[in-house]
């Protein structure tokens, strides 16, 4: 008897605890549940990611120009893709070759708001790369459009192949016929 009234003891604090803890998250039909998104420098909402693939190609020593294919996906599932075509160039360093590459910037906009097309304009900046088999870079391009939808600043790039690259790079973007 003395255990099992000792055994029931031991237990109150582990049943109180176990329903005293979900309580505290309990949220009342009064109170706003907080949503979060993510800003960037500027003040921005990311709305969606580019996601580009770079065709193959040959670093001739001061320089190299690459095909772009471009899909914008939105964070919001109804969203539509929208498809771009664009040039990246490098104008330094560039030496070896890469079989294909990827690059994914983060798109943000002053509201959560886009418009087919809002993508497309000139980026420029700086690309340092290094490839044995596979590869990552890392690029910082600003630019674009006057419009207030913008692309991440600082963007990773994976890719195949044997290179290095230390250049300025500029990437044109165009909206894709659809």
């Amino acid at each position: 008897m003395k255990k099992t009234i000792a055994a029931a003891l031991a237990a109150l604090p582990v049943a109180f605890v176990a329903t005293a803890a979900p309580a505290a998250d309990v949220i009342s039909r009064r109170d706003t549940v907080p949503t979060y998104q993510e800003s960037d420098q500027r003040g921005g909402v990311r709305i969606g990611y580019l996601d580009c693939s770079i065709g193959g190609g040959v670093g001739y020593v001061l320089g190299s120009a690459k095909e772009a294919d471009c899909v914008f996906k939105s964070t919001m599932g109804s969203e539509p893709l929208d498809r771009y075509t664009g040039v990246v160039r490098k104008m330094g360093v560039d030496l070896g070759f890469t079989t294909r590459s990827r690059l994914i910037w983060a798109v943000f906009a002053p509201t959560a708001g886009y418009h087919h097309g809002s993508l497309g304009g000139l980026y420029q900046g700086a690309t340092a790369e290094a490839t044995v088999g596979a590869g990552i870079g890392a690029n910082i391009l600003v630019g674009g459009t006057s419009g207030s939808i913008h692309l991440q600043t600082v963007s990773v790039t994976g890719q195949l192949g044997l290179n290095v690259a230390a250049t300025g790079t500029s990437v044109t973007l165009s909206p894709a016929d659809m």
